[in-house]
Order: C-alpha cells, then structure tokens, then sequence
C-alpha cells in the first residue's frame, strides 16, 4: 500500500488490503477507534469501493457522532453492496439520528428483507416508528421481532412502550412482566412498569417498581423523578419532594424534577416556593411549556393574576395546542372578570381538544355568566357525555337550572353531583336551599341536622346565605361565615395596605352593589340615596352589574354624583379604582347574597369598611370594620358573635322609601284574585323562609278562623303543588291557598296589599322588605322574634314603630296572637290604626331622619380613624 522506505510509521509494502482491514477491525474491537479509522482510510485512499472498509469507517464515524460523514459514507457502501442487510441498518440508524426519518423508515426495511430473520432489525424499525408517534406500526414491527426472537427481552420492553402509548397499560404491563421475567435485571423494563401502573392508578405497586430500577441503578434520575410522582399520587408529598431532590442532585440540570418538585409544593400549599421551583425549570429549559403552565396555576393561587395570564400566555407560545393551557387561561380571565374572553379561551381548548370535559364545563360557567343559560347547559351535556363521573358538571348544571327557574332539574343535578362527590365544598347547603325554594319539606329536620353537624366539624357544607333560613345559633353563623370567606376570599395583601388616607373636607363613601337596578335593595335605599348631604359627603356608586332602564335604576344613578360600571373589571382593579378615588369608607350592600363581590373588600380598598344591609349577619372576616345595625337586630349580649363592631341606629337599621305610593289598579279583592269576604291572612315571603312549623300553625289558623283564606307571594309551579299537599295532608282545602300575581311595579303590590288583614312572618328567616312593605300598607305585620339577626328584622320595625305587641316571643304565642287577631275585628281594627298613625308619628319611615342617622354613623367611624383611635362600638344619638 505504501512503498518501502517511507516514512516513520508507514505501512510495509508487503501490507494487503484484507490485511490492513483484518487489523482495523481488531483494533476497532479493541476500542482504538483512532487506529482502526486510520487504516481504513489507508485503504479507501487506495480503493475507494472498498465496501468492508466503507462499513467499518461507517460504523466509526457514526460512534463518533460526526453523522453527516457517516450517511455518506455508508451511501457509498450500499451503492457498493446492494445486499447488505448490515449496511442498510447501519445507514438507517444514521438517518434517524439526523431525523431524516422516512429515509430511515426505507434502509430498515431494505434490511429487513436482505435479512427477514433478524429480530434487531424489527427492534430499530419499532423504536424509530414509536419516535415518529406511529404506535400502532411500532407495535407491529416489535411483535415481529418477539415472533422471531421470543426471548429478546428488549422487544418485550420496547413493546410495552408501544402499548403504553396507544393507552393500552394492561397489556403494556404483561409485556414489561415479560422483559423482566426474561431479564430480572432489565432496569429500563422496571422503571417503565412503572409506568404503566401508573397509567392504571396503581400507585403503590408503581412505587415498588422505581424502587426496584433505583436499586439496580442508584443514580437513574428518571425513576427518581418518576418515583416522586407516584408518591404525590398517594398524596405523600413530602416523601415526594424528597425524591425530586434526589433526582435534582443527581442532575442539577434537569428540570423535569425542578417542574414536579413545584408541583409538590403546591399540593402543600407552598405557593413562593413552588413558583421558584418552576422559575427555576424554565431557566433550565426556556422553551418548557408545562413549566410555565404550572406556574401560572402557582400565580394564581397566590392572586398574581395578569403575571399568571402571562404565564398561560408563554406556555401556549411555546405549544400553540395546549388545550389545558388555553382552558387555565380561560379560568383566569374568568376570575378577572372578563368572559366574553374566557369563552374565546375554553372555545379554542375545544377545538384542539374535542373530547375535553373541563373545557365543556368551563365553557358552561363562562355563559352562565353571560346569562346565556341555555347555551350553558348545551355546554353542560356534552361535558357530562365526555365525562359522566365529573361531579362538577353537575354542579354547574344545577346552578344554569336554578338560574332558568328549573328547581326540580337543578335539585335532581345537584344530587347528582352529591353522589359523585358527598363532600362536594359547599353544595349540600345549595341542594337543601333548592328544596326549600320548591318548599320540598321531605325529610327537612333530618337535612337540617346532618347540615348543622357537617358546619360544626368545620366542614365546607354550605354557603352562608341558606343557612339564613336553617334553625341555627349565633355561633353556628359565625362558624358558616367564616368557612365560607377563608376558602373563598380571604384576606389578601397584595397590593399591599395604602398608608393612611389623608383628610378630606368631604367624607369619600362608596356604596358597593350589584342591585343598583329593579331589585329591594334600590327600592330600601333609593331615598336613602337621594336625601344624603353632598356638602358634607362625597358619595360614590360602584355598580357591579351593569343597570337596567327601569324606573328605579334611573333613580339611583341620578342621586350619585358618580356612578361607576365595573362589571367588566377584576375584584383587584375595582380595588385599584377605589384606592385612587381615595375611598374614606365602602359600605357592602351585599353580604353573601347574589352576584356578591366580597374579593373586593378583601383587597382593603378603603381604611374604613362597612357591612350593611345585604346580609343580616356577620361576614365574618376580618377586613370589615363595622356592621350597621340596631339594638333589637343585634343587642349587646349578641355582640361576641360578631367579627365587625356594631355600629347602632338609633331606631331602626332598616330604610324605606317614603315616595312611592300606592299605584291606581282597583283594590275590590276580586281583581286580586281573593274571595268577596272572609278573613285574609297574608304572607309575601319567598317561598325558602317557609316551613313545616310555621305553615302547620298556619294551617291551624284556616281550620279555627272561618272562611279565612291564606294568601301567599307568587311561587313556582312546583312549589304551589308541594304546599298544596302539605295543605290538603293537614285537612285544609286546595283553594283556601291563594297565589298572588305578580305585578310589574312595586306601586301596585303596595295597592293590593291593604286587602290583607294580618300579615304571618315566618322564623328562622324574617320578612325584610315584604314586611316593610306591609308596614308602609297599613298592614299589621305578626311576628315571632328569633335568636339572630335574620330572625329579628321584623321585631326591629314593629318595635320602632310601638307596635310591641304584634311581636311574639314562641311560635306558641305567635298562634294565639294570630287566633286572637282574626278573631276580634276591632281589636285588629284599633292596631292597624295605631299602625297608621304611627307610620307619621315615628321616625321608621322617616328616611330624611334616617339618612342623617347614616351619615352620623360614617362621621363617627371617619373621626376615630382621623384620630387613630382602635374600632370601637358605635352608638348614633336619635
């Protein structure tokens, strides 16, 4: 090959190409890579179609990583040796490092049948086939494999890898047995049964199967990381931080277990230090979408919103189909306020995604909160057709029917969702609010008990507002409230408290309501509104929802000299607007009631922070300050109970509208639908406030007092047909329970209220604006007082009024009162005049007077925050 003589280290002349070849592969063998390389070369130089030689240096160059050289050179080889079935696989595994994938695909299959017998060829189609996601070929091709090898242990593997991505975990998991049974120290086969168990929730045996790859292989990272995961399935989340650290120092790098370690954190409600761990995976590895996705979940737990929509926004840039991220993104804008988008959101998580049932359901929640009802429940089928064990759907379903009207429907959906998950957070208390809206009484005590206990154990069984109308103590309220605000709004510090606001010759109050529209509270405190001092007072409306054309709303907007739509606008924007309008007090007209903000007040917008009106109770939390109340509402033996200090009204907390009269509509009972004569017991509450105590003394009262008739507020279908029953089960005829019609304007209502001669409260839960209503109409209101807030309202209004013996003290006495009324015309008749007299001659519906006591309450508050003194109790002087 070289001539003789040559250089230092030359080959002899004597040297033969099979020789020089014979000596390359021995030293390839031997591991000197360099020497056999050279050799081969030496022979190319001196014939390039050397096909061993092109083969060798092939295989070098590959091992060597410099692929593109290799490609090439075992190109040539196959334009030499058409029949080399080595030659061929050789090149496809160079192929497909360089993902030239299809030109793999082909070399493979050209050795496979120059040599249809060897099972490695299958193996290196299968795995390129499993990499190119063609699960169901790959599967082929290693069953090929096993057909022609049965004990190859690593087709059974490889196998079962295919199975795993086609979903088939069972049988996946008999392949990994297979490969393990053959090979009992096959580390890879027990880390990808691993796996598999998972895959089948098996998480315990899933464990044992890390355990068993990291004592063959103590430094293996992936099962470490794997191992972890297994753990936080098992809920043992701190055995699984411990296991992703493993991994980490093992591999500082690696940033898998830095995004799995933040995800532990989170399950133990470590939110900083899960961001940081996510933080850190995305250094790692900027492109790592799953990453970002779980650290958006970690900003929004920590009410970072718009940097968690960011988050959200980077994990979909990063994977444009990442319907779980376009869904989470979706939830965010939601919790923003933003629907309209967060439909957009859940819309394109579905297109990507067509079978996913959170997607459906979200959407669901998003129009609901457009109020397209409807279409919500559309959206609610399919995910309940995608995922029928979800009891969340079912949840979400049963508030779309509530909202239609469809009690039977919501009720039947709620304990759908209450038999899929019993502990459902805070809808058993939903579901039994439901019946007592269709006055569904089957089982109640039973219901009420098994509720009361559940809150007594600190579970999270209802929402506060139907424990309104349960029988309950002062302390069980309490209890409720403060459930409910520490898992749904808690005090939050971010943005962090303003310093001291500064003086303001005019007081800045902002009333905060989703009612400023045809609704109670604008009808209690329109007047309020219209006869408060603007010298003194700066006032502001914050309107939650936006308002309607009705009469009303338009009164409402006139008497503020700002009113504010921030429908539209997060709980923290709204915050951020009242801290820059330098807000002295917010007053919450809402309470837990519908469509309620409280995430706004948990901010802290304003120093001084007023519950009033909109729930008849304490919040419960405590970034609010006072409550505004009275003496028979919240005496001061009741005030342990309250987390806010009682701010006292000198008479009555309650407010009115002394402007509107009674409208035109003709008042013979005929046109009310009520009989020409007899006795007309009246009451107008919601069908939830009723009861099976209270409606069997009402049914007494029709037995005893003749040709009396009860007449009850307009009520669902379903509803009438229960109370019916529970009519006729006491003996009393169908038709001496009258519905009323429901009018249009609150004028008319007035109107045909004075056809009512004895207005029945109900207890635990008063009459609030319907009794105002019948006081305002001349219409003894009878009431029975309770031991809370709510079951006080009416005894507050008759006794500032000095109607003191139209309270009852027991449900007893509330009968004998009833009997002794409908019984005895002019002793009826000398109380409903002293009624009238009295509607001018207290100050109950003096609401000029009533407007002045309000804002004494807001000096007083105003001037002990001014003069740094701690909150304290308040009493306005009459």
């Amino acid at each position: 090959m070289n001539p003789a003589g040559g250089a230092p280290g030359a080959e002899p002349s004597t040297l033969t190409l099979p020789l020089a070849l014979q000596r390359a592969a021995i030293a390839y063998q031997r591991g000197d890579w360099s020497e056999a390389e050279r050799l081969c070369r030496l022979i190319l130089d001196a014939r390039a179609d050397y096909f061993d030689a092109l083969l060798l240096l092939g295989a070098i160059v590959a091992q060597t990583r410099r692929t593109l050289e290799a490609v090439e050179l075992l190109s040539r080889a196959v334009a030499v040796n058409s029949n080399s079935a080595e030659a061929y696989s050789n090149l496809g595994n160079a192929l497909a490092d360089l993902k030239r994938d299809e030109e793999a695909l082909e070399s493979y299959q050209r050795a496979i049948v120059l040599k249809p017998a060897s099972a490695d060829l299958y193996i290196n189609r299968g795995n390129l086939l499993a990499g190119l996601k063609r699960y169901a070929a790959a599967l082929e091709s290693f069953e090929q494999a096993i057909a022609l090898k049965p004990d190859h242990a690593e087709a059974h593997s490889n196998r079962g890898g295919a199975l795993n991505c086609l979903m088939r975990h069972e049988a996946a998991l008999e392949s990994y047995e297979r490969a393990i049974a053959l090979k009992p120290d096959f580390t890879e086969a027990y880390y990808n049964r691993g796996n598999s168990l998972s895959a089948l929730n098996c998480h315990s045996a899933a464990l044992e199967s890390y355990d068993r790859a990291i004592a063959l292989a103590p430094s293996y990272v992936e099962a470490y990381n794997n191992r972890g995961v297994a753990l936080a399935n098992l809920k043992r989340y701190e055995a699984a931080l411990e296991s992703y650290e493993r991994a980490i120092t093992l591999n500082p790098e690696y940033a898998e277990g830095f995004d799995n370690r933040g995800v532990a954190f989170a399950e133990l409600e470590r939110h900083e230090e899960a961001l940081e761990s996510y933080d850190r995976a995305i250094a790692l590895k900027p492109a790592y979408a799953k990453a970002y996705f779980n650290r958006g979940v970690a900003l929004a737990e920590l009410k970072r919103h718009e940097a968690a929509l960011d988050s959200y926004e980077k994990a979909i840039a990063h994977k444009s189909d990442y319907a779980e991220a376009y869904c989470n993104r979706g939830v965010l804008l939601a919790e923003l306020n933003r629907h309209v988008e967060a439909l957009e959101s859940y819309e394109r998580a579905i297109v990507l995604k067509p079978d996913y049932a959170e997607a459906h359901n979200n959407r669901g929640v998003a129009l609901v909160a457009l109020k397209q009802y409807e279409a919500a429940l559309e959206s609610y089928g399919l995910a309940m057709t995608l995922g029928p064990d979800h009891a969340e759907t079912y949840n979400n379903r049963g508030i779309a029917f509530t909202h239609l009207k469809r009690l039977e429907e919501a009720t039947q959906s709620f304990e759908s969702a209450l038999r899929l998950k019993p502990d459902f957070q805070f809808l058993y208390g939903t579901w039994l609010h439901t019946k007592m809206k269709m006055c569904d009484w089957s089982d109640l005590e039973t219901h009420f008990s098994h509720l009361v206990k559940r809150i007594e154990r600190d579970e999270k069984a209802s929402p506060l507002f139907p424990i309104l109308a349960i029988p309950s103590t002062l302390e069980l309220r309490r209890r409720a409230a403060q459930i409910w605000v520490q898992a749904r709004h808690p005090a939050c510090n971010t943005p962090p408290a303003s310093a001291r606001r500064p003086h303001h010759d005019k007081i800045r109050i902002a009333y905060v309501s989703a009612d400023f529209r045809e609704h109670p509270v604008s009808h209690l405190m329109v007047e309020v509104f219209e006869q408060h001092n603007s010298d003194k007072f700066e006032w502001i409306a914050i309107s939650l929802q936006p308002h309607d054309e009705s009469p009303i709303s338009h009164r409402v907007r006139s008497a503020f000299a700002q009113f504010i739509d921030v429908s539209r606008m997060s709980d923290l924007e709204v915050a951020h607007l009242m801290r820059g309008l330098e807000v002295d007090i917010a007053v919450d007209l809402m309470g837990f009631t519908g469509d309620a903000r409280t995430g706004i007040f948990a901010y802290r917008p304003a120093p001084i922070q007023v519950n009033y009106l909109g729930d008849a109770g304490t919040m419960g939390v405590s970034y609010m300050d006072y409550v505004l109340a009275d003496q028979i509402v919240i005496p001061e033996s009741h005030r342990s109970f309250y987390t806010e200090k009682i701010a006292y009204m000198p008479h009555t907390y309650l407010p009115r509208d002394s402007t509107c009269k009674s409208g035109n509509i003709p008042l013979a009972r005929s046109a009310a639908g009520l009989p020409p004569s007899g006795f007309v017991f009246c009451s107008f509450n919601s069908p939830f406030k009723l009861n099976p105590g209270f409606f069997a003394i009402w049914m007494r009262l029709l037995e005893k007092i003749l040709d009396s008739v009860l007449w009850l507020s307009d009520v669902s279908d379903i509803a009438k047909r229960n109370l019916v029953r529970e009519a006729q089960r006491r003996g009393v005829a169908p038709e001496r329970l009258i519905f009323a019609r429901r009018t249009e304007r609150v004028e008319d209502h007035l109107a045909r209220l004075t056809l009512a001669d004895l207005f029945l409260d109900t207890l635990p839960l008063n009459a609030c604006t319907t009794a105002s209503d019948a006081l305002w109409a001349g219409v003894p209101v009878l009431t029975c007082m309770g031991d809370t807030f709510p079951g006080r309202v009416a005894a507050s209004l008759l006794n500032a009024m000095g109607l003191h013996k139209l309270i009852a003290e027991t449900p007893e006495l509330y009968e004998k009162l009833a009997i002794e009324l409908a019984a005895n015309p002019d002793k009826l008749a000398e109380i409903r005049q002293k009624l009238i007299n009295n509607r001018v001659a207290t100050p109950v519906f003096d609401t000029r007077l009533f407007a002045r006591h309000v804002e004494a309450a807001y000096t007083m508050m105003y001037e002990r925050y001014i003069a740094g003194l701690p909150l304290d109790h308040i009493y306005v002087p009459a």
